[in-house]
Order: structure tokens, then C-alpha cells, then sequence
């Protein structure tokens, strides 16, 4: 087994919030980086994957846990180990070269051997005539490739990068990706061993990552870990669909914390009474199975083909297809979803039947839901406190995830008309109580 460049062991990072309260982004993390290498970390917004990149480079230290980079251990910026930004970063009273030539004025180099390499980074990324240019009279790709020349020119050992193509339009991102491959595949010894790269972007995972490595929230976690054998350049476009496939399904499937898994099919037909319930509005979960059932009413649907139909924001795709499969109103199975007979029932439900259907899935593939039912009949005043829940959830959950989880019980109570909620007093009561 090789050595590894990276390792981050056993990574915990936590903040005050206001009132004391902590907010654990990261928990029980352990990563392994190898050289020769590039590896993607994909999930959703807030999972606390660039928080990760930054206590990797040394730029934020871990509340508990300890990086190895080269067997030394991170605790501040360490010398091997560059990163691209999103937001480009450029000083804008600077021109081109003192912006690149600005990551090398640390190390002590004398001028003619910063000018030199400099000048040599910005031929590599495609910069040449623009030495003298200032920021502003850049575009948002050329001003992308003076952060890459930036951080290439100390020529790191270690590459990371926080989605440093999303903020380009598509064909110019799709330019500085090629370019970049260009230089990686180019094995020259100035160009890093390794790359750690941040993206939403699945598509550019599967083209360019040797390892796409799917990250788990609330606290941010490696949920599942995808190895991608085809060499660089891919040329096999069924290879990539069946990349983006596997990660559509890893990214739609709850997976249990703290484990990395490989693809498996996960059976919700018993789902404990903590469960992370993912915020999905119902009225949005009848309008996704309703999309399904036009599309595609009786055959299975690629899981990339309906997230560009509906046009909704990844995460938000991600938290719906989970809340389908929780109530069986569709199956996933290798990167396709197909609705069940409930689901197509529920497809074709005017409002007050979509409800009544609604509610009877959530108490019955709900346990919590059930609980609460439970709770509240058997109550002389139907009704039960806020913090009784509360307890439940926080046996298996942080304090912050509780919250959240709480909500989305509401939210799914009130439209099923099983019950009702009263922020000021925390009461939960019987929507008609007898």
C-alpha cells in the first residue's frame, strides 16, 4: 500500500454560535490523499467540504483531529501546498505578474528567479501578453488562470481547489479544465503530485477525478467513496454517464454516519425513530412525482436527465428524491428512479387526495411521525411538548440537526392535517381534538 500524501485523521470542527451553543461542521473525518492522484469532493451546500480544504492547507485548525502532509503535521500554511479559490482573489492594484509573482515573495527567491518562474507559469496556463494587464480589464476565465498561475508558480506538491470553475460560464470553464489536464497530464516535475478539488458539478467529477469521494452533512462526513478506473483523457461517453449514475445514486441515498460505503441498494422499509429527515416541503415532493409521472409514468427515468428537467437547485433535488424513496413513492436503483403505484396515485392527486395519501405514507414509513400520533391520543389533552421530541431526536443527533429535523416533522404534520404546532407556547396538539 503506498504512502499517502495526505491524512487527515480523525477530523472534528466545531463553532461557537451566539448563546454558546456549538455547531459541529465536521465530525470523525479521515482522508487519505495519494500521489499521482486528482480526487473530487462532491455534496451539498453547507456539508463543510471547503472547511475541510481549509484545514488541510493550514488556513484553519481542526477543533480535534491532526493533518499529515508529507508526514509533518498542518498546524499554518505549510510550504507544498497551494489553493485555488472561487472567488479568483486577485489583488486589483496589481497587475498580472506581481499577482503571480506575489505567492513567491515568501519563499525568499531573488527577483531574476521570481520573474523567471513567474513569467513560466503564466506561458503554462495561458496567459502570455497579459503580464501587464491589471484585474479589471480581465475576464472572469482569464482572471481564474492568474489564481491558477498564482498558486502553480510555488510549484506546490499538494493542489487544492474550492470549486474553481463555478463561478465561469460553461464554455469557458470547460476551456480552463482541458487546459488544466493538459499541464497535469503533462507529468512535468513543476506541477503537483496530487489534487484535491471541491465541485457540484458531477459531470466534472467524472471526466476528470481519479477519486470522487461523496460527503455527508450535518456534521459534514465521507459518506461513500467512488474510484474511477478509466484513464485520462475519457473518451467513453457511456463510462461517464455510468460515473454520473453511481454518484446521482450515491448522492440521493441516505447512507449510514461515520461508515464509507460502495454502491448498495438501502432498504426503507424500517427507518429508525431518529432519522435524519432530509427538508423536503410535501407540496414540492407532489410536484417532483408529478414531473416523474409526465415524463416518464411506467419507465424508469435517469436521475440526470430529471434533475435538468425540473431546473431546481442540487440540494434541493437531492433532499426531494430522498423524501420519494422514505415513502415509497419511487424506487432508485443504479442512477434511474421509477415511481411505485402509490407514487403514480399520488401524481394524479388534486390537493385534498395528494394530502390524504401523504398522510398515510408518513405514518406509515415514518416512526417518529407515529410516535407523535401516539403521544398525542394518549394525552387527556392532546397535546405534548416540543422538548419531548426534542429528546428523541438529540439521542442520535446534534442539537442543530435536531432543530432541523424538527421542522421538517411539522412542516409534514401540518399538510397531513395530523396535527398542529404552536411556536409560542412549543405545544404540539391534535389538528381537531376531541
Amino acid at each position: 500500500m503506498p504512502h499517502p500524501l495526505v491524512h487527515a485523521h480523525q477530523i472534528r470542527q466545531s463553532f461557537h454560535r451566539p448563546g454558546g451553543q456549538q455547531l459541529v461542521v465536521l465530525d470523525s473525518l479521515d482522508l487519505k490523499i495519494y500521489s499521482g492522484e486528482i480526487v473530487a469532493l462532491l455534496g451539498k451546500s453547507g456539508s463543510g467540504k471547503s472547511t475541510l480544504l481549509r484545514i488541510i492547507a493550514g488556513l484553519v485548525r481542526p477543533t480535534e483531529g491532526q493533518v499529515l502532509f508529507m508526514d509533518q503535521p498542518v498546524t499554518k500554511p505549510m510550504p507544498g501546498i497551494s489553493m485555488v479559490f472561487q472567488s479568483f482573489a486577485l489583488m486589483p492594484w496589481l497587475t498580472v505578474l506581481q499577482n503571480v509573482e506575489l505567492g513567491l515573495e515568501s519563499m525568499g527567491l531573488d527577483y531574476k528567479t521570481r520573474r523567471e518562474r513567474a513569467l513560466q507559469a503564466i506561458d503554462m496556463i495561458g496567459l502570455d501578453g497579459f503580464e501587464s494587464a491589471y484585474p479589471k480589464e480581465l475576464s472572469g476565465g482569464m482572471r481564474q488562470r492568474v489564481g491558477f498561475a498564482r498558486a502553480l508558480v510555488v510549484q506546490p506538491t499538494l493542489l487544492l481547489m474550492d470549486e474553481p470553475f463555478s463561478a465561469l460560464d460553461v464554455l469557458t470553464a470547460e476551456a480552463l479544465r482541458k487546459d488544466l489536464m493538459t499541464i497535469w497530464m503533462s507529468r512535468d516535475k513543476s506541477i503537483p503530485q496530487a489534487i484535491l478539488f471541491v465541485t457540484h458539478n458531477i459531470e466534472e467529477a467524472a471526466e476528470i477525478a481519479d477519486r470522487i469521494l461523496i460527503f455527508g452533512s450535518d456534521p459534514g462526513y465521507i459518506k461513500a467513496e467512488l474510484p474511477v478506473r478509466d484513464p485520462f483523457p475519457r473518451l467513453s461517453e457511456s463510462y461517464i454517464k455510468e460515473i454520473v449514475d453511481d454518484v446521482y445514486f450515491l448522492m440521493t441515498t441516505p447512507l449510514p454516519h461515520n461508515k464509507i460505503h460502495l454502491l448498495q441498494e438501502v432498504d426503507f422499509n424500517k427507518i429508525e425513530l431518529s432519522y435524519r429527515l432530509p427538508e423536503a416541503e410535501p407540496n414540492e415532493l407532489h410536484a417532483l412525482v408529478n414531473a416523474i409521472y409526465q415524463k416518464s409514468p411506467d419507465k424508469a427515468i435517469d436521475l440526470p436527465i430529471l434533475a435538468d428537467l425540473v431546473s431546481i437547485n442540487i440540494d434541493e433535488f437531492y433532499s426531494l428524491t430522498e423524501a420519494i424513496q422514505i415513502l415509497h413513492l419511487a424506487k432508485i436503483s443504479k442512477g434511474d428512479i421509477t415511481l411505485t403505484e402509490v407514487g403514480k396515485l399520488f401524481a394524479q392527486s388534486k390537493l385534498q387526495e395528494a394530502k390524504k395519501i401523504f398522510r398515510e405514507l408518513i405514518t406509515k414509513w415514518v416512526p417518529i411521525i407515529n410516535h407523535i400520533c401516539d403521544a398525542l391520543s394518549q394525552h387527556e389533552k392532546n397535546r405534548i411538548k416540543e422538548e419531548d421530541i426534542m429528546k428523541i431526536l438529540e439521542e442520535s443527533l446534534s442539537e442543530q440537526e435536531a432543530e432541523r429535523v424538527f421542522k421538517v416533522l411539522i412542516s409534514w404534520g401540518r399538510y397531513a392535517e395530523l396535527f398542529a404546532y404552536d411556536y409560542e407556547s412549543g405545544y404540539i396538539s391534535l389538528e381537531n381534538p376531541q
